[in-house]
């Protein structure tokens, strides 16, 4: 098969009419440049062109090849940008999954904006808590909270600083009291998630010098964190929760952070996708919004605390 880069070195030396003058253009030795020519020559059986110590002439071959050389590389040049311009034009199916919560009460929203940014985008939205297997469902990427447990998969961060926090209803707060000690915990209704069979009662801190952690236990659980969350605003106990999911409850006074000088678990928030070619454009725009969009809300986190 003709290589490319052969073809360009014909074309450019009988424009230039100087082998040694197409290499320096194209940046190759003259030893290379010698060998491609040749290459190309014995791989099509006929001779392009007649060389002499001063002079390079084309041969009756040659000027047959040169016009069919010139309309391949033409060729190559428009599907290339034809390529470009596809890359450049957002459009088609994304195809995502996200978490329950995060998914319906942050991701929701600024998918709607992004859609108006690329209108011609359409989106398939999967939601819930469970890992989407990505190679096998409909999906091209998955956002989840943690590290993946599949180290096949990519994982590009997106949210890498967000924490779980401590938080209540105002309501719940004025009829039962406000903790001042994690070990106060045991006297509450906390409200539990779990995924699978496991019900995540362990909730775990750090006091600043330490790693500090207790079970706890309450009179109602689901396996969708945003029940868990609806739980929360409804006053009926308090929830540990990722920042980001309850983020927008802490700022509007709905939910309010408790004992805020704990720093609860990292719950970094990734991109999954099983191979970096299904990072298209529009997955990577998307991204980048969302790292935004995150990186705001992570960074009102410290100011929500110091007025607490």
């Amino acid at each position: 098969m003709l290589r490319f880069d052969d073809l360009q070195l014909f074309v450019r030396a009988a424009d230039l009419g100087s082998l040694s003058a197409a290499a320096r253009v194209m940046d190759l030795s003259p030893a290379v440049a010698s060998a491609a020519l040749k290459r190309i020559e014995q791989q099509l059986g006929a001779r392009l062109l007649a060389r002499s110590t001063r002079s390079l002439r084309l041969t009756a071959e040659g000027e047959g090849f040169l016009e069919y050389a010139r309309a391949a590389l033409g060729s190559l040049d428009e599907g290339r940008r034809l390529l470009a311009s596809g890359q450049d034009h957002v459009s088609g199916v994304l195809q995502l999954s996200a978490p329950s919560d995060f998914g319906r009460n942050q991701l929701l929203p600024w998918l709607d904006e992004f859609q108006r940014d690329y209108p011609q985008l359409s989106v398939r939205l999967l939601l819930g808590d469970r890992i989407a297997d990505l190679f096998r469902q409909p999906v091209d990427i998955a956002l989840r909270y943690g590290e993946p447990e599949d180290s096949s998969l990519i994982a590009l961060p997106v949210a890498p600083q967000n924490v779980r926090v401590l938080c209540a209803a105002p309501s719940y707060l004025a009829r039962h009291g406000e903790p001042r000690h994690l070990e106060q915990l045991a006297q509450h209704n906390c409200l539990l998630y779990m995924l699978g069979s496991r019900v995540h009662d362990h909730w775990s801190f750090h006091d600043g010098k330490r790693d500090v952690s207790l079970t706890v236990s309450g009179d109602r659980f689901s396996d969708d964190a945003d029940v868990v969350r609806r739980w929360a605003v409804a006053g009926v106990g308090i929830a540990y929760k990722s920042w980001l999911d309850v983020s927008t409850d802490v700022l509007a006074g709905r939910l309010r952070v408790i004992l805020p000088e704990l720093r609860g678990e990292r719950t970094p928030l990734n991109l999954l996708c099983a191979h970096r070619a299904q990072l298209s454009k529009p997955i990577n725009l998307l991204r980048e919004m969302l790292v935004s969009r995150c990186a705001t809300l992570t960074a009102q986190w410290p100011d929500r605390v110091s007025s607490t």
